[in-house]
């Protein structure tokens, strides 16, 4: 499955390009700046669980095309092996 056709990675960036729409709207209004660093840090927080999932999901793509459907417990493993990529 491409990255694409992903629903929640869609939705994930979207509701990051939102929330980074209404950070730059509090730019423009001279919002206090420790509001918007805490604003920014959540949008970061959620391109960083998204990089992630997209991470994962590639993992997993790839090593399908290579040895066939993977059981549950293969996708399990990928998971962890794609938290630990938020660490690099």
């Amino acid at each position: 499955m491409s990255h694409a056709a992903n629903p929640d990675l869609l939705n994930r960036l979207r509701r990051a390009h939102g929330h980074l729409a209404s950070i730059i709207a509090m730019l423009e209004k001279g919002e206090d700046g420790l509001k918007i660093a805490q604003q920014m840090q959540a949008v970061v927080s959620a391109l960083d669980k998204t990089k992630t999932l997209i991470v994962s999901d590639h993992i997993e793509h790839h090593l399908e095309e290579l040895v066939g459907p993977l059981p549950s417990a293969v996708r399990s493993d990928i998971a962890k092996l794609g938290e630990l990529a938020k660490y690099l």
